[in-house]
């Protein structure tokens, strides 16, 4: 058993398991040359070898307990036939959604456009040892939601939020299809290898109370029991970004996910006196420490180490590392995890 699975399995471990969210990515030189031979982003992540390459990169580099599939959230609205395209500098771009009759809403045809990602899992984990864990992962409904109904990513979500406010029913029904394709893919990620997966709610901290609890609460949940009806005792991470504590709390306890991953702003000390060793926490060191690096970056791998030591606990960062972090700043991050304290 890996380390991170340990944690989900609700071990306390004196060095807990690190991964870092977008751990394969910009700040490695060896990923920019990848990218630059791929051509696009897209094909990057469609293209098993090149995707399972990126994925293994930092592995090699510094030996995180966990490997991160590449790939991408918007693999779900490619499942429904979309067209996906990133703009240097601008993002995803694709055709906005208007109502559920323009996807494509056969399952078959969505577990055939995402056999791509599938093939990089099983690459994946056929060159990483046993004892080293494998993350899938997914956006959560309501995220891929505010993508598709906008055709790019916004500021305020605003046509899902007006979406769901003047056609709940419509809107309810468009959640309940990608509830669907998102538990099949996550099924299929496990199916192909993976020790757990994560699904990512990057808007979830944009909705009032009530919109939370119908939009990312309930459809979690339903997402949760779906995949593990099919794969008993599947391990799952939630994250909810930048929700409210009182969010986070319900989130926790509502959804049913083995672990809660934490952004910055979460405060760790509250997060253990909730949830206690019912629920794994993950997260939340600050990136903007990892590119300031020394002292600053040490006193807070300490102190985050001292805060979460009496619970289950895996070390990530809060969001996803940025591209212009120094590579010596992750070394210290890992050695200062995995060294002596």
């Amino acid at each position: 058993m890996g380390k991170l699975l340990a944690a989900l399995e609700k071990s306390v471990v004196k060095s807990p398991p690190l991964w870092l969210m977008r751990q394969a990515g910009r700040y490695l030189p060896e990923y920019r040359q990848a990218r630059a031979r791929a051509g696009s982003f897209w094909k990057l992540c469609m293209t098993p070898e090149l995707a399972a390459e990126v994925t293994l990169q930092p592995m090699r580099r510094y030996g995180f307990d966990a490997a991160i599939l590449f790939s991408d959230i918007l693999v779900v609205p490619y499942a429904f036939g979309r067209e996906i395209a990133f703009e240097e500098g601008e993002g995803p771009r694709l055709d906005p959604v208007r109502s559920v009759q323009e996807l494509d809403l056969n399952p078959l045809h969505w577990h055939s456009r995402l056999e791509p990602v599938r093939d990089a899992m099983r690459r994946v984990r056929a060159e990483l040892s046993p004892e080293t864990d494998l993350l899938g992962f997914c956006g959560a409904p309501w995220t891929l939601a505010t993508y598709m109904a906008e055709g790019r990513g916004s500021t305020d979500q605003r046509a899902a939020k007006l979406w769901g406010y003047r056609d709940p029913e419509g809107f309810a029904q468009f959640l309940e299809v990608i509830e669907r394709c998102v538990a099949q893919h996550l099924v299929a990620q496990l199916e192909a290898g993976a020790t757990a997966v994560q699904l990512f709610d990057s808007w979830a901290g944009s909705l009032p109370e009530k919109a939370f609890a119908q939009w990312v609460i309930a459809p979690t949940r339903r997402i949760v029991d779906a995949v593990r009806a099919a794969r008993p005792g599947a391990k799952i991470i939630g994250f909810p970004r930048v929700a409210t504590l009182e969010g986070y709390r319900k989130y926790a306890e509502e959804t049913g996910v083995d672990a809660v991953s934490l952004d910055t702003a979460v405060p760790l000390r509250w997060a253990v006196t909730q949830f206690g060793s019912n629920v794994t926490l993950q997260g939340n060191l600050d990136p903007i420490l990892l590119i300031a690096g020394g002292r600053a970056l040490e006193r807070a791998v300490d102190e985050l180490l001292e805060e979460t030591q009496s619970v289950p606990f895996i070390a990530n960062l809060g969001h996803g590392i940025l591209p212009e972090t120094p590579l010596e700043h992750v070394a210290l991050l890992v050695d200062r995890i995995k060294g002596p304290h």
